[in-house]
């Protein structure tokens, strides 16, 4: 998973420097559309038996259809001819958040936990995700077509995942409201980057910042599994928590103590 705060400021959208044939754009077409029969194919097949109603499904589209728009808007600023592997891998992670989010946004109206069987299947595709993170940069890395559109395509990817699992969490009782923080607190991060300017640096990497990412993931994951009560998961997620906001603030205070962001000599 990619680390909390490695960059918010958005990718600006422009003219394509790349000579790039368009081709590229029809290759990302293909993997999204791809992507979205295979997920939600299935979510319609195991829908009867696990509660992931008919407005989840469409919900889970249109949200996929909304990330499939904005990926293809910046996909000029990639600079290799081919889509890649890579990916393609975020796209289909990105089809797996986006069926979460379905599931999401059918049970906020009613705001009622969702049932045991869809928290499972929540769990297992949120263990398919997870299980996949890094292999998008493996294989970016083997295919020659490493690229910051790459890395901002699935840093967004997993910063909504993270959101979803905590808008879950809190809708299942696994945890009090003070859950989605874990989820909002790298958007407030974004946002404090558009207002304060000496927080638009660059950050070293840090494997720190990694593992506490990693650990917010697989925290939620099993937080909502129906067998594990709120006495374990309510705990678990607040230390997740206070890990999250330890890294945040590491890393801030770098930021802003930064001679070379805040032009000291």
């Amino acid at each position: 998973m990619v680390s909390n705060l490695d960059g918010g400021r958005p990718l600006k959208p422009g003219r394509s420097w790349s000579g790039r044939p368009p081709p590229v754009h029809a290759q990302a077409v293909l993997y999204m559309t791809a992507s979205a029969l295979v997920v939600f194919l299935a979510a319609d097949v195991m829908g009867p038996a696990t509660g992931i109603t008919g407005t989840a499904s469409v919900a889970g589209l249109m949200i996929f259809s909304v990330i499939g728009f904005l990926a293809l808007r910046y996909l000029h600023l990639y600079p290799h001819g081919a889509f890649g592997p890579a990916n393609a891998t975020t796209t289909f992670r990105a089809a797996l958040a986006a069926g979460i989010g379905g599931i999401v946004a059918a049970a906020l109206p009613s705001s009622q936990a969702p049932l045991s069987s869809t928290l499972w299947i929540v769990t297992g595709v949120a263990a398919v995700f997870l299980g996949l993170d890094g292999v998008d940069g493996h294989l970016a890395r083997k295919s020659g077509t490493v690229s910051r559109y790459g890395a901002r395509f699935d840093m967004e990817v997993d910063a909504f995942l993270i959101l979803l699992l905590s808008a879950l969490a809190a809708l299942a009782g696994k945890a009090g409201p003070w859950v989605l923080m874990i989820g909002l607190m790298r958007y407030a991060f974004v946002l404090a980057q558009w207002l304060i300017p000496r927080m638009r640096g660059d950050l070293r990497d840090s494997w720190r910042r990694k593992l506490i990412c990693v650990l917010q993931g697989a925290a939620l994951a099993v937080a909502l599994m129906p067998i594990v009560p709120h006495a374990l998961s309510a705990p678990l997620l607040g230390l997740a928590l206070a890990l999250l906001f330890y890294s945040f603030t590491a890393d801030v205070t770098y930021l802003l103590n930064d001679r070379k962001i805040t032009g000291e000599a």
